[in-house]
């Protein structure tokens, strides 16, 4: 048998939700688990564009297998009009596979996102991410209001997961709330799937 890991599955544009991934990983092996960093092709309106298999650079794509053997699942996007990602939905809804076996029932899962103003969409991008989850019987973990983080942070933070406010310009970096907001999710998520898998 392998090795438990969580999953930190993402899409980044700009790289702020890929450097929020990298931290929530960071967070997981503080907890006691593996993180599995994947990401997932842009899509495309044009039928030819067709991705590498492998990235130039970056994690890896993720594949049904990576989510199906996973121990828990964090998953991010940037917000896209209060939604998430195009790339990460278009991933979700080739999960019927799963959904139809079962194979993420029970498992824990938690959710992240950046967006470019403050008020952006942080909150309905984590409940759209969340909505798909619950239909795959997943159990999910935010942040609780113990994390003294979540209640002085100036930026990005809320109990639906770990945010980040990149600003217009998309290149204001995590800040010390928004690191420790993401770690401090991993390592919860890490130690939830523990407590499960024991």
């Amino acid at each position: 048998m392998s090795t438990p890991y969580i999953l930190v599955l993402y899409y980044s544009r700009h790289g702020s939700t890929e450097e929020m991934a990298r931290q929530i990983a960071r967070g997981i092996e503080q907890g006691g688990l593996e993180a599995r960093i994947r990401t997932v092709p842009p899509v495309s309106t044009e039928c030819e564009a067709v991705a590498p298999e492998i990235p130039e650079e970056g994690a890896l794509y993720a594949t049904l297998d990576d989510l199906k053997d996973c121990a828990g699942l964090a998953l991010g996007s940037p917000t896209r009009f209060g939604n998430m990602a195009a790339p990460l939905k278009y991933f979700l809804d080739g999960t019927s596979s799963l959904w139809l076996t079962g194979g993420l029932v029970g498992k824990p899962a938690a959710v992240f996102t950046s967006t470019a103003s403050l008020h952006g969409g942080q909150e309905t991008t984590q409940l759209s991410m969340l909505l798909p989850l619950l239909h795959h019987g997943m159990l999910i973990t935010g942040i609780p209001y113990s994390e003294p983080a979540l209640l002085e942070t100036l930026g990005g933070g809320t109990p639906y997961g770990a945010s980040h406010f990149a600003g217009a310009d998309g290149k204001r970096r995590l800040d010390e709330h928004e690191i420790t907001l993401c770690r401090a999710l991993g390592k919860r998520l890490a130690e939830v799937a523990l407590k499960l898998e024991s």
